[in-house]
């Protein structure tokens, strides 16, 4: 779940913060006219065709213009971003906002990721569509669903109830309910459903856990930010080996929120 973001690829590429826009509610209403059929779904909010029409729009080119555009190509990943109704995973303030080239706010002190950090760090894994895959940080569940589409076999550890509840609820709703979630401390990750093929964090760490190393199959990859809270980290990508032994990449500049333990920030 990330605050600020790169936009580029690589080594030797800029940097660019991106800020948090804090958007007022919609008022949306209808007087003396019938309203258009809507799409009700269990939280309250409703779309009409036109809104699920004009959502389905800016999801193409959200695709087009912050994805393929620097250079993600794995078919399977950008055919997922353009599947997943982005707009119903964060808060409905912010749905207009959903397609944005930019982190949104989700409660409790985190975001929901920029769409082209998603889409990267899924391409990253390099994932084949059969492998069980880990998320540390579930959040909104929008990364938990786009990991959904490639492969049936993810689990997600959300450390905030509250976000839980709400990420459980929306992936049920959205055709995602085979995703296993659970409440807890992602530091130690998920022994009863290890090893995985791929463990993703999505949150910033002064170290990799070593109960994630431990949980990782050989060949397996990592994906994690590595850093201290509220400054730029380094997305780490983190192979086991055939001897046990570990091979890291360092990949791309991002700004992630900081790990959260029950004891507080990991550090």
């Amino acid at each position: 779940m990330t605050i600020y973001l790169s936009n580029f690829r690589m080594q030797h590429r800029i940097v660019l913060l991106l800020p948090l826009w804090v958007l007022s509610c919609h008022l949306l209403f209808c007087l003396g006219k019938e309203e258009p059929r809507k799409i009700l779904d269990k939280e309250g909010r409703s779309f009409s065709p036109q809104q699920e029409a004009a959502f389905n729009q800016k999801r193409e080119r959200m695709v087009v213009s912050q994805i393929e555009a620097r250079g993600v190509r794995d078919p399977k990943v950008l055919a997922a971003l353009r599947k997943v109704p982005r707009h119903r995973f964060v808060p409905p303030p912010l749905e207009e906002r959903a397609y944005d080239d930019t982190p949104l706010p989700i409660g409790y002190g985190q975001t929901i990721s920029q769409p082209y950090i998603v889409a990267y760090m899924t391409e990253a894994l390099q994932l084949k569509g059969t492998e069980k895959v880990l998320e540390i940080g579930t959040g909104s569940g929008y990364q938990a669903a786009i990991l959904a589409e490639i492969t049936p076999h993810v689990c997600s550890i959300e450390i905030i109830p509250e976000l839980t509840d709400r990420a459980r609820k929306i992936l049920d709703e959205t055709g995602y309910g085979f995703v296993k979630t659970r409440k807890g401390d992602g530091y130690y990750g998920w022994d009863e459903e290890s090893p995985f093929d791929a463990i993703i964090v999505t949150a910033a760490a002064g170290h990799v856990p070593p109960p994630l190393l431990h949980q990782l199959k050989t060949g397996g990859k990592l994906l994690i930010p590595l850093g201290g809270p509220y400054e730029v980290q380094m997305l780490t990508l983190v192979e086991k080996m055939q001897d046990g032994t570990f091979r890291t990449t360092q990949l791309l500049p991002v700004r992630f929120v900081p790990f959260t333990r029950k004891t507080g920030t990991m550090k």
